[in-house]
């Protein structure tokens, strides 16, 4: 079935991965959808005490009370303050080994596909263990991008860790049994850029309050109605699809994929991991103290750098006091999942095929993935364009994020910072400084030439150019007056006399420039050249199937100015509230609180 329909198996097997890589497997359901993220200002911390337990208690089934989410067949009401609470109220503390087994698994996906999945050979033979869902079960009107006029276009894959508890296995491995659903933990969106030169992975924090759109589970055909409430009850919801619809909603920024970590894999891939090196500044020791009663992972190391494994790792990844809070977590979290990539890395597995064997099939006994990307050969090319990037070229970052004023101590919203990450991320601009200056008008993370090889643009008072309002961005909010006018005005004055507003607009998130396709090389020489004229990059040029003419739409992202440069953040511009790691930094250590420290 077609992205955005709603029906088919989640989880099961699907004709998807037999589809060609073609833009019919990416279609999303057109129906318009109202986002409304919220926004704010701030550090990004969540002020006040902390609640009992440091917050890591289980959450409510989602749709069930407290959820913020709501069954139509229970009538229960959906939202409100607190929805989806995590951090605040009682409730029963969540295994501790439990989300840090889960972490593992999240960097091990990470690093496992990213160091070259495996020979072609091992992935015939683990075909049989590949298990598939739908790519997009909820509604969204984010489009896929069509290719640059280079013929090339970013990646963007959401990586997901669940905490479902609906088998044996999973209860076994500790916290509430008589819980039931999937709650999506661990949200990160990893871009590689068009030209494979660069890698971002953002995470954003499971206690987001977000609007979720109307979803319908694939297996069950449960429609869910749209509700705001916490981002990880979003799983629960309609499966990964869900909330891929509920993260391109939040963004902007189009999910060509999903790989989702099960909690019974977890387990497994922990098992097969070895050390990975991480970094503390001062000597650590998270224990229960005379503030903060309830805690404490048993973490204990000296100052400097560490090889951890097995229970010291998982020990790193679930301190939270003493490294500050939820954000110095995340960082540490980073920290680690940038060591194991190099590790990997560096790593010549195919010398040993009994190991390669093991990390491969384990690893893919844990994955469930979007269906489009369901086959070995696929996993295999996606493992080996992850392979390119360079361990330097690699950030990890967290979404900046504020306090929520409905639940200030449990729950956060997207700070206004979190625009320019999700800026980068669209205008596919480098999230790392050690990219190459690149000249107005190039794409921004590709060092090929503005104008791309052909015929040379024709002269621009013969080139008609149609400009088109798109600067409300969604079908719900408001465009920006004259917009269309004002632009059509500046390419009349750079010469393009043929440019003309449209007396119609067409709601869009970003600017592009599109050409009709039959126009072949001649009609992309000449768009590049519109393009170029207000210094809009030539990744945002692309092929029209049902362009009638030049076709220059000014996207929400453009709102004021004639020169589009102008609205792009700078290559390794992320705000620094987003505590941006280098993967190649082996030079960085988490501080300690001071209560926390001893004198190993």
């Amino acid at each position: 079935m077609r992205d955005g329909a709603m029906g088919g198996g989640h989880g099961a097997a699907s004709n998807h991965g037999d589809l060609g890589w073609d833009d019919g497997l990416h279609r999303d359901d057109a129906r318009p959808y109202s986002p409304g993220a919220a926004g704010g200002r701030g550090s990004g911390r969540i002020p006040g005490p902390r609640p009992p337990h440091g917050g890591d208690g289980p959450d409510p089934i989602p749709g069930g009370p407290g959820a913020g989410g709501a069954d139509s067949s229970t009538g229960q009401r959906a939202g409100g303050p607190g929805g989806g609470h995590r951090r605040g109220g009682p409730r029963r503390q969540r295994s501790r080994r439990r989300k840090a087994l889960r972490w593992v698994a999240i960097v091990a996906a990470v690093g496992v596909l990213g160091t070259a999945g495996a020979a072609y050979g091992y992935y015939e033979y683990l075909s049989g263990k590949i298990r598939k869902g739908e790519r997009v079960s909820g509604k969204t009107t984010v489009a896929k991008p069509k290719a640059n006029a280079n013929g090339t276009s970013a990646m963007n894959i959401m990586i997901l860790g669940s905490d479902s508890r609906l088998s044996a296995d999973d209860q076994k491995l500790g916290g509430a049994a008589d819980s039931a659903g999937a709650r999506a933990d661990v949200i990160m969106i990893a871009h590689l850029s068009a030209d494979r030169s660069n890698m971002s992975v953002v995470s954003i924090p499971r206690d987001t309050r977000v609007d979720i759109p109307e979803c319908e589970d694939p297996k069950t055909h449960h429609v869910y109605p749209k509700v705001n409430t916490i981002i990880n009850a979003s799983l629960g919801r309609g499966g990964p699809g869900c909330t891929l619809a509920t993260v391109q909603n939040l963004t902007n920024v189009y999910i060509d994929h999903w790989l989702m970590i099960d909690f019974s894999g977890v387990v497994k891939m922990a098992d097969v991991l070895g050390g990975v090196e991480v970094c503390v500044e001062h000597s650590v020791w998270d224990r229960p103290t005379k503030y903060i009663k309830h805690g404490g992972s048993g973490l204990k190391l000296t100052k400097g750098k560490h090889v951890i494994k097995d229970k010291q790792a998982l020990q790193w990844l679930r301190t939270r006091d003493a490294f500050g809070d939820d954000s110095g977590r995340a960082k540490a979290q980073h920290m680690y999942m940038s060591s194991l990539i190099r590790t990997l890395r560096g790593q010549n597995l195919f010398t040993n095929p009994a190991r390669l064997n093991k990390i491969a099939t384990t690893a893919m006994g844990a994955f469930e993935v979007s269906s489009e990307i369901g086959t070995p050969k696929k996993l295999y090319d996606l493992g080996m364009e992850l392979k390119s990037i360079s361990p330097s070229r690699m950030t990890m970052l967290t979404m900046p994020h504020d306090a929520d004023p409905q639940a200030v101590n449990a729950h956060y919203v997207p700070a206004a910072a979190a625009g320019t990450v999700w800026s980068l991320m669209r205008n596919d601009v480098a999230m790392d400084a050690d990219g190459k200056a690149k000249a107005p008008g190039t794409a921004s993370a590709s060092p090929k030439p503005s104008t791309p090889s052909g015929p040379p643009a024709a002269a621009p008072a013969t080139i008609p150019v149609t400009v088109v309002n798109g600067t409300a961005g969604t079908a719900d909010k408001a465009a920006v007056p004259h917009r269309a006018t004002a632009i059509a005005t500046a390419l009349k004055t750079a010469g393009f006399t043929g440019a003309e507003p449209s007396q119609t607009s067409v709601p869009s998130p970003g600017t592009s420039v599109t050409y009709p396709a039959s126009a072949g090389d001649q009609g992309k020489s000449d768009a590049a050249s519109v393009a170029k004229a207000l210094k809009i990059p030539v990744s945002n040029v692309k092929p029209s199937t049902t362009a009638q003419a030049i076709t220059l739409t000014v996207g929400a992202d453009w709102k004021d100015g004639t020169d589009y440069s102008a609205t792009l953040p700078k290559e390794g511009g992320v705000p620094k509230s987003a505590d941006a790691i280098n993967g190649a930094d082996t030079t960085g250590c988490m501080p300690i609180q001071p209560i926390y420290r001893w004198a190993g």
